[in-house]
């Protein structure tokens, strides 16, 4: 399963991007035209691993935006065993790589519990990322449980490439160690979500193809679709919307920087593709392919379209709400698709790429939000080699399918728990025959407030009003902004005209048969982007405290597991012992190369503390030369000025005596990284916060590090920070 791939992207389906891996699986088995995920990460993993829907899987929205009720608490429950768990207990060897994105935020830092981790669900091998994205040059890696650095030492890393080559050798490592065994292969790729990386000779390949701008390349892609029948040929290509600017508008100056970033992702499309057809290979290599059940979900949601309208340079500064002025990304498109940068496309490709289709990724109302291009092989399973399906399809039948082909039946028990009945249909009557069975199908749909209900060839749909791309915008359900529509997808693929003015009864039923759904699988109550998210309705939070102790046991631990210093005067206080020859390294950090802080010794044994914001503005204060041998404490003043993301005044002491300080005009009010960057003693993983090298471990001995907040921020600057939490995990499922 690929991430955030719009279902007119791979060409295969009529996109712009050469994908020969899905053409591979699409020519020895079938294409999907109809299949449709929840128009969002976690819930969309959760409903395929599980079988049942997200609410019901508690998995209503990704788990940075938990709150308790229990259709949103984002802990997938015994009672909805994953389908790893039910083939591991029946004799496949089962493994996952690549990114997971399912564990609760308040269970991912190294004290666990692991019971929601991949190894904790069934997977007996686990090698990939927790979280919802990252750097492909400087992910934060696990194995199992354990984090590792395996880009550490290496200028040729790339993650996508890794995680082929450890699903590589885990099948070819079980298939000689357990022949007769068969094996289950979960590898989701955390590409093609932002950071758009991939290599300088993957992104030439593109250049100048998209200079014509997102309104032609959507109209190129609708006419491939025509041409290769993967759409009705009586399929309307639908208008864009209001809020999306078109390429005549879009300011000339910017054009370049727009094509460059689409340039990159495609690449970053092209680059993936090749990577699952290196897993297939091997499974060729070994001569079990004719039996392997292929499926290739090209996406989890639409593309998405939370990179703003101009684009992005630093993820950090847009998951804060700091949109990025294009000046600035102008100066810098050299550095996209390169660890310098975290960069994401404009709003206009994310438009053009979910083509024919209205919205893209987190609108679940509209298929741009929900249909995702699929295809399926089996050559020992399939007679219709090259066919194309064009039943309605939801990524819940995924479970059904891979246990109807296993011969396994669903157990009434797992772990002596008694299980939901799954909610998905088995697609493997489809494998069988040109002409698919005319099976009745409900289906709702609901992320933030966007909901929609579908059953036998109609679908009502209700945008609840705000756009992906603008985060703090909160409106009232069932208020003006919400219009419900009615399509009959039989005779409207795309939802192109709307009906409910001609079947106000129709449409009626239908918003009727939404209620009933809705109270069966938990998606009341609907929460809006503006709702309480503290209190009452908070979750667990891994540590709440005002001064906490470290010590370099402590590494690679998740920002939401440290002392929160942001929009208050706080001190960072280092106790280390110097060597006689001297000492060098990271004592401290916390976030990345895009934002965070760092506190290290140089080659000299200068002591600096960096402070990182957004990777636009970088304030160093530095002591007046190396530290002598033995003991000393080194403390980092941070007076705040009071507000959100407000300046301040950093104060730099070499035991006790004040050597240096600088005036920071802004700070990071809300994440330093949702890419996985995290807080260390003794050095610094992923990505370095500093102009020091990669894995710049300390030489000096670390007595402790401790973080202390000093001030409390106003009720003003609270509010704010609990939106801005939603805001910075919105931008990054």
């Amino acid at each position: 399963m690929l991430d955030d791939v719009g279902f007119g992207t791979c060409s295969t389906f009529g996109g712009p991007v050469p994908t020969p891996t899905v053409e591979r699986v699409a020519k020895a088995g079938l294409r999907y035209n109809q299949f449709h995920t929840t128009a969002l990460c976690s819930p969309t993993r959760a409903a395929m691993l599980t079988g049942r829907n997200h609410h019901t899987a508690h998995m209503g929205g990704i788990t940075e935006i938990a709150n308790s009720f229990p259709g949103y608490d984002s802990a997938v429950p015994p009672e909805t065993a994953m389908v790893a768990e039910v083939l591991r207990q029946h004799g496949y060897s089962t493994g996952c790589f690549g990114k997971w994105h399912l564990t609760p935020s308040w269970e991912q830092s190294p004290a666990g519990p692991f019971d929601r981790w991949p190894t904790g669900q069934g997977f007996d091998r686990f090698y990939g990322i927790i979280g919802a994205e990252a750097s492909m040059y400087e992910p934060p890696v696990y194995d199992q449980t354990t984090p590792i650095q395996p880009n550490v030492g290496r200028d040729d890393y790339h993650f996508t490439e890794d995680m082929a080559d450890k699903a590589i050798d885990w099948i070819r490592l079980q298939k000689a160690s357990a022949p007769d065994r068969p094996f289950f292969c979960y590898f989701a790729t955390a590409a093609v979500h932002a950071p758009h990386h991939v290599w300088p000779e993957w992104i030439a390949k593109f250049k100048g193809q998209f200079d014509d701008g997102w309104d032609a390349l959507r109209e190129q892609i609708y006419e491939r679709q025509l041409g290769l029948g993967v759409i009705p040929p009586d399929t309307a290509l639908t208008p864009r919307p209001d809020q999306v600017p078109s390429w005549d508008e879009y300011p000339d100056r910017y054009k370049p920087v727009a094509s460059r970033l689409m340039e990159v992702f495609a690449a970053f499309m092209a680059h993936t593709d090749a990577q699952v057809g290196r897993v297939l290979d091997a499974i060729d290599e070994l001569g079990v392919g004719d039996d392997t059940l292929v499926v290739y979900l090209t996406g989890d949601n639409g593309a998405s379209a939370e990179g703003t309208i101009h684009g992005a340079w630093s993820a950090p500064s847009f998951q804060n709400g700091v949109h990025e002025d294009p000046e600035w990304l102008l100066e810098r498109m050299d550095d996209f698709g390169t660890e310098r940068c975290e960069n994401h496309f404009n709003v206009g490709w994310a438009w053009a790429l979910d083509s024919p289709f209205q919205w893209m990724k987190q609108v679940a109302s509209h298929f741009g939000g929900t249909r995702n291009a699929l295809a399926v092989s089996w050559p020992n399973g399939i007679d219709d080699a090259g066919g194309l399906r064009q039943g309605f399809h939801h990524v819940i039948d995924v479970f059904p399918t891979l246990l109807e082909v296993a011969g396994i039946d669903m157990p009434d028990r797992v772990n002596g728990i008694e299980q939901e009945p799954l909610h998905g249909t088995s697609m493997v009557p489809t494998f069988d025959a040109a002409a698919e069975p005319d099976i009745d199908r409900t289906q709702y749909f609901e992320i933030l407030g966007n909901r929609a209900i579908y059953q036998d060839g109609w679908i009502a749909s209700c945008f609840h009003g705000r756009v992906p791309w603008i985060r703090y915008a909160g409106y009232e359900f069932d208020g003006p902004d919400e219009i419900w529509e009615l399509y009959d997808v039989r005779n409207d693929f795309s939802q192109s005209v709307d009906l409910a003015g001609k079947y106000p009864k129709k449409l009626a039923d239908m918003r009727s048969l939404f209620e009933v759904e809705a109270e069966r699988h938990g998606v009341y109550p609907l929460r809006d982007a503006g709702a309480q998210r503290g209190g009452d309705h908070g979750v667990p939070r891994s540590l709440n405290a005002d001064r906490m102790t470290y010590t370099p046991a402590h590494v690679r631990m998740p920002e939401n597991s440290i002392v929160n210093l942001k929009n208050a005067s706080s001190q960072i206080t280092a106790t280390i012992v110097i060597p006689d020859d001297g000492a060098e390294g990271v004592i401290a950090c916390q976030g990345g190369a895009m934002a965070g802080w760092a506190l290290w010794l140089d080659e000299q044994g200068v002591p600096h503390h960096l402070y990182n914001c957004f990777g636009h503005h970088l304030t160093t204060t530095s002591g007046p030369g190396p530290l002598a041998a033995g003991e000393h404490e080194i403390r980092v003043l941070y007076v705040h000025d009071g507000g959100f993301g407000a300046g301040g005044t950093n104060l730099l002491y070499i035991d006790g005596v004040e050597v240096d300080r600088a005036r920071l005009e802004q700070t990071v009010p809300v994440v330093f990284s949702m890419s996985g960057e995290t807080f260390d003693v003794g050095i610094d993983t992923g990505s370095p916060v500093g102009p020091y090298p990669h894995d710049y471990r300390c030489t000096a001995e670390i007595t402790s590090v401790t973080l202390e907040r000093l001030t409390t921020p106003d009720e003003e600057t609270r509010n704010q920070m609990l939106a801005g939490e939603w805001t910075a995990a919105m931008s990054t499922q």
